[in-house]
This record gives C-alpha cells, structure tokens and sequence, in this order.
C-alpha cells in the first residue's frame, strides 16, 4: 500500500471526505494549460480527486508533460488510474512516471489511504456483463483476451487486500456494471467494462463508491448486485448531469 500523504495536517478524518472525480481528459500535445484551472477549483470544492483515465490522447509523453504541469497547481492530493488511451504508445509506464513525479498517485493494482479512507486504484478492462461475460473457450486467442481480463480484475481484488479502513473508493476506468453505460451503443457494452470487476468489488466490506470513465455517452449513476454505488465520471457525462467536467461527493 502507497503511505498515506499529509492531508492538511487532518490524520483523523472529523467531517466526510468531499471527493472530486472526472474522467477522460484526453490531453493533447497541442493543449496549453487545458485543466489548470479546473484543478484549482476542485482544489477549493474537495479534499482529494481522483481521475479516472485516459488521461492523455495517445499515451504520448508530451502530452502527459502538459497534464504534469496542470497537476503541479493541483492543492490537494491527486489519485489516478491509467485509461486505453494512455496505453496506445506503449509507454504506460513512463507516463504513469511522468505524472508520479508531479505529485499524482497512479495506481495499478495498489492502493492509498487518505485522511483515513482507503483508495484502490486499477485500469479494469473489458469482457461483458452477466450471462453476456466472454468465457475462457475456444481459440487462444479468446483465451488470452480473457486472461487479461481477469488479470485485471485481480489486480484490484489485491489493491482492496491491502486496505483496512472503515471506507473505500473504488477508482477504474473501465466499468463494472451495465447501467452507467447506458446511452452507449448495447453492441459495444462488452468494450467498456466487465462484470467481474463488479464480483470483486462485492466480495469486499466497506465499499463505498465505485468511479470510472471510457463511456463518453453513458449514465452518470448505477449500482453493483450488493448495492455499492457505481458513477461513470467520464467529463462528458459529468458535463451533462452537473454542467461542469467534474463532481464532488462526500465519503
């Protein structure tokens, strides 16, 4: 588990937790300062905002350069998940460095604890709901799909291991029921998320909320089996349900 940062000298939490989260940013090399702004004034809504993925357009180190810079006016801590996007050159890895090093926790498969309320923190991936769920059969090629799936899902499901607070918050960017994707094509559920992250999810106590993006289209609010609040925070729907590219709930 990721040691917990200073949180304005808050060790015990004496009022809810008032958590900002948005999704899909997409920043672009050619942006200049897209989201400063914003960060700033989630920094006088909340005490900690999570994103929840494609963060950059094309995975590009440049434009996770332009996202640093917006983080580093960022006054409150910074919780994050990678999205498909910045995994489409191949350098996850140094853009989850580059954003790391101004001051974001990128998670994958860890998890922090903040003011006492533990974040958990993995990409998801896709595979399809219910009885619809794609099945480790056939071909290998379905089979590896799967497995990254499930791999992903474990990854979270150890990420949970690792927290003991009385509250947690999910972060993906892939979602783990169908409702918030409704607006979306039905032909494409099976491409924005997966039931089984919704299985993990509640076989855990403490569960609080559970935020993802990548369904631009989609609903702002769901829940999993158990009843653990599901919200898509893509900006797009963000946009829509409240007029602005974020939201801000208590914990």
């Amino acid at each position: 588990m990721i040691p917990s940062p200073d949180l304005g000298g808050e060790t015990v939490r004496t009022r809810p937790m008032r958590v900002a989260a948005v999704g899909d940013l997409h920043v672009m090399a050619s942006h200049t300062a897209p989201y400063r702004e914003m960060f700033i004034q989630i920094g006088h809504e909340a005490d900690v905002v999570c994103l929840c993925g494609d963060l950059t357009n094309h995975g590009r180190l440049d434009e996770a350069h332009v996202l640093a810079e917006d983080l580093r006016a960022c006054p409150i801590p910074v919780i994050a998940v990678l999205g498909n996007h910045d995994y489409e050159c191949g350098q996850a890895e140094e853009v989850s460095r580059i954003l790391r090093e101004a001051g974001a926790r990128v998670l994958d498969g860890d998890a922090v604890e903040i003011a006492g309320v533990g974040f958990a923190g993995a990409k998801g991936f896709v595979g399809g709901f219910g009885r619809a769920m794609l099945s480790s059969f056939g071909e290998d090629a379905i089979k590896t799909f799967v497995q990254a799936s499930v791999d992903e899902n474990l990854k979270l499901e150890t990420a949970l291991r690792t927290l003991r607070t009385e509250k947690t918050v999910v972060v993906l960017h892939y979602s783990p029921i169908p409702e918030t994707l409704v607006g979306e094509p039905e032909q494409i559920y099976c491409f924005l998320g997966s039931s089984r992250l919704a299985e993990t999810v509640d076989r855990f106590e403490g569960v609080h909320t559970v935020l993802h993006g990548h369904a631009h289209r989609g609903s702002p609010e769901g829940r999993t089996p158990r009843g653990v609040t599901v919200r898509n925070v893509a900006q797009m729907v963000n946009r829509e349900a409240v007029g602005k590219p974020w939201i801000v709930f208590e914990v």
